[in-house]
């Protein structure tokens, strides 16, 4: 393992996420990720946003639309049921 991935690896239990620009500041300090390293570091990120979306059940998409169905489209509840809709479309 180069030390790079060593520091980014480190840098992500700490935060938990690091952005493009603070994984591009450890490559330029530290050195290039290997292809195997870049590779495991993508879908490190991806499970990582995975994770922390919402997941929106059956139960929840059918009663947001209900609310679609019954609510003012201007009303607060509204735009919470389109939300909860959307992202069970998305597949969230």
């Amino acid at each position: 393992m180069t030390q790079a991935f060593d520091k980014i690896k480190a840098a992500l239990e700490e935060k938990g996420m690091l952005t493009d620009e603070e994984i591009a500041k450890i490559v330029s300090e530290h050195g290039e990720l290997t292809p195997e390293e870049n590779m495991w570091l993508s879908a490190e990120l991806h499970e990582r946003k995975r994770a922390a979306q919402k997941t929106v059940t059956m139960e929840q998409f059918l009663e947001a639309n209900k609310v679609l169905d019954t609510a003012d489209p201007n009303s607060p509840e509204y735009k919470a049921a389109q939300e909860i809709v959307d992202a069970f479309l998305a597949g969230n």
